[in-house]
């Protein structure tokens, strides 16, 4: 009878510190769940900086593009001339 009682004391504590780490694993899921939304919800607004900051940079390429192609135009006719002058004899000096 001492033995069988034993064995019964030994299963329900082993019953009662499976449980208890049971609820410590539920506790430290949950913990690291948070922790990783928290995460997820920061990486969430840094793209959505970036993808504001991209959008502004983008436009700000599309106001400068025509400007940069007047450039280019203005600059191969001052290339074409400075050619042309090469070309007569006349000495560049730089």
């Amino acid at each position: 009878m001492n033995t069988r009682f034993d064995v019964q004391t030994i299963a329900l504590v082993l019953a009662w510190v499976g449980t208890g780490c049971w609820v410590v694993c539920f506790w430290w899921m949950h913990r690291l769940s948070a922790r990783q939304h928290a995460m997820l919800e920061e990486l969430h607004e840094v793209t959505k900086r970036i993808e504001t900051l991209s959008r502004a940079e983008h436009d700000m390429l599309q106001e400068v593009h025509p400007t940069v192609e007047k450039i280019k135009e203005s600059v191969k006719d001052v290339a074409v001339a400075v050619s042309a002058e090469d070309s007569s004899g006349n000495a560049v000096r730089r």
